[in-house]
């Protein structure tokens, strides 16, 4: 099952959006869920004054989505 195709106006803003951002994904060091830290590229720097994250493979994260335990936080 697949999503239907963006128009390609939408297609192009996003595409020049997700040039500007920066993100993180890990897992919280106190918990199990996955953190997902997104923000602008002029954010950078703050990202190194939160906690940090633990690395996540590609099962652990499948599994983090699946049982609701993803977490998205912006940085501005």
């Amino acid at each position: 099952m697949s999503a239907p195709p963006l128009p390609p106006e939408i297609a192009q803003q996003l595409e020049s959006l997700g040039g500007q951002l920066v993100w993180r994904i890990g897992k919280d060091e106190l918990s199990d869920a996955v953190v997902v830290r997104l923000g602008f590229a002029s954010a950078t720097p703050r990202f190194s004054h939160l906690p940090r994250l633990r690395s996540a493979g590609d099962a652990e994260l499948q599994e983090a989505l699946e049982a609701g335990r993803v977490v998205i936080e912006w940085v501005d």
